[in-house]
């Protein structure tokens, strides 16, 4: 119990969030974050300061997750074509190798060095094409979202990406709080533990990155480091827990197809919802109209007779 109640100690401040995702709103909450200013203005400008300060508009606020996957779309084609230049230049150094190699300059060493780096560009430009794909189902989704979000039938995207960030935090402060929970899973409460320790760094850079409020002025690249702070914490803490429940406490492992895995599974499940919701929508669409078009008629009717 010694590390557990080091730990409470530590982290005193976050106890209220024990009561309810509600309450967990506050903590993490940042103040005096400074947000991107106007090409050219400067910090001690009073105007510039003001600018940076205005919370966002309705409308940028509604569009902020499709802007960012925008963003992510453009970062993933830098990445296709930085990619196929690396391929290209691999390429070129196998051939040179190899003509070395043919003229007894070099050794066999030397090429088989140069075709192993071929084959990683090989590998890596694979993987940025797939991610090209990715990301344009996120853009898909999050246009799917966007009549939702207007007609408030779905949250902001900075709303939601406070909840997703506020169950963690109560799930977690479950273990915290819970005597019979600190009992059977100490690893949970445990510091030392290498995955928890993993689960509060990512809880850290998550509380920094988040925003003082859903209105606070957010461009879509700290909307993106945000989103996937917060992805990072929900795969960390699911770690954690899955070992602490399973008896185990091992270090953990960084797999390549495994964090592909979880990413393409995310964006699964928000074409999933943002499909939901748009068919949600439309429905209601529908039977709006076809209440106004009885309502229409009804009333010729009544003026008919």
């Amino acid at each position: 119990m010694e590390p557990l109640l080091a730990l409470m100690a530590d982290w005193w401040w976050i106890g209220p969030a024990a009561a309810g995702a509600g309450t967990a709103g506050w903590i993490g909450v940042r103040h005096g974050r400074r947000r991107a200013l106007p090409a050219g203005a400067s910090t001690t400008d009073r105007a510039a300061r003001t600018w940076g300060n205005r919370p966002m508009s309705k409308n940028a606020a509604r569009r902020l997750e499709l802007d960012a996957a925008l963003l992510d779309l453009q970062a993933a084609r830098h990445a296709v074509t930085r990619g196929r230049a690396e391929v290209k230049i691999a390429d070129a150094e196998v051939m040179r190798a190899q003509a070395e190699r043919a003229a007894s300059r070099v050794s066999s060493d030397v090429v088989s060095s140069a075709r192993a780096r071929l084959t990683a560009a090989q590998r890596d430009l694979r993987a940025a094409s797939a991610e090209i794909r990715a990301r344009r189902a996120a853009v898909r989704a999050a246009k799917a979202m966007l009549p939702a979000i207007r007609s408030g039938s779905a949250p902001l995207p900075v709303a939601r990406l406070f909840a997703e960030h506020d169950a963690i935090l109560v799930r977690w402060m479950a273990y915290e709080t819970d005597p019979a929970l600190a009992i059977d899973f100490p690893a949970m409460s445990d510091s030392r533990s290498p995955l928890l320790a993993e689960f509060l760094r990512a809880q850290e850079r998550a509380q920094w990155l988040r925003p003082s409020s859903t209105t606070a002025r957010l461009d879509p690249a700290d909307f993106l480091a945000y989103r996937d702070a917060v992805r990072a914490l929900s795969h960390a803490f699911e770690r954690a827990e899955r070992a602490a429940r399973h008896g185990r406490d091992d270090r953990p492992e960084a797999d390549p197809a495994d964090a592909w895995g979880r990413v393409a599974s995310d964006w699964a499940e928000q074409a999933q919802r943002a499909l939901a919701w748009s068919m949600e929508n439309m429905g209601r669409a529908a039977s709006k109209s076809w209440a106004e078009r009885q309502a229409k008629r009804a009333r010729k009717n009544d003026h008919d007779a």
